[in-house]
């Protein structure tokens, strides 16, 4: 099979790629993409990061693979492999500071025509995910979603330099925060309600009103 050697593309062409011409053709191309081309993936990135445009490198390879049709015959079906490696600032939720978060992507797709062909493509290959292609795909949004869907469920530091004071508590709640049990609320705030109950335990336990004998 003949591949073509890797090259830089531009975003255009990222987004208006013939993925069946590149699969069919074994193409190879390589590049970069900037997290400002990643609206959805800036959004994940803290306003205070040192670095909120940083540089994600990516390689695709085309393919095709034979295989066994309705009609008993073999045919070359279109294959996709993607590889995106870098680095994104996001947010600790351990100590609500950024710390930069190494991604690695390394993922190999079946190139189906149609969201029906996608549904009745089989799930017992876990190595393979299936896409619907087209003559205008847009890679630049296969690279986004592949870097999302790698991006931790808790991101943390291994090791915070400090913790935050909001996610600081102990027995009396938060420092500089009125502790919601003892009955005051907060500067400027309406008194409390009574405790419609409290006035019924004092008159089980005796109140300072009763007589004694």
């Amino acid at each position: 099979m003949t591949q073509n050697p890797g090259k830089p593309a531009s975003p255009a062409d990222l987004r208006a790629l013939d993925i069946f011409e590149f699969a069919q053709s074994g193409r190879q191309a390589a590049g970069a993409v900037r997290v400002s081309q990643l609206p959805r993936m800036l959004n994940e990135v803290p306003a205070e990061a040192p670095d909120r445009d940083s540089v994600f490198t990516w390689q695709g390879e085309g393919s095709t693979q034979p295989e066994l049709q309705d009609d008993g015959v073999e045919a070359p079906q279109p294959y996709l492999r993607l590889a995106v490696h870098g680095s994104v600032w996001i947010e600790c939720q351990r100590c609500l500071s950024p710390y930069s978060q190494h991604l690695d992507v390394d993922a190999t797709y079946r190139i189906v025509k149609t969201e029906e062909e996608a549904d009745e493509f089989p799930l017992d290959d876990d190595e393979v995910e299936v896409i619907v292609g087209s003559r205008q795909f847009d890679l630049v949004d296969l690279i986004e979603e592949e870097l999302l869907l790698s991006l931790p469920l808790v991101p943390k530091h291994e090791a915070c330099p400090e913790v935050h004071e909001s996610l600081v508590s102990g027995a009396e709640g938060i420092e500089g925060e009125p502790d919601e049990d003892n009955g005051e609320g907060a500067a400027g705030d309406e008194p409390a309600r009574p405790n419609p109950f409290a006035a019924l335990e004092k008159l089980k336990q005796g109140g300072p009103g009763d007589k004694k004998h």
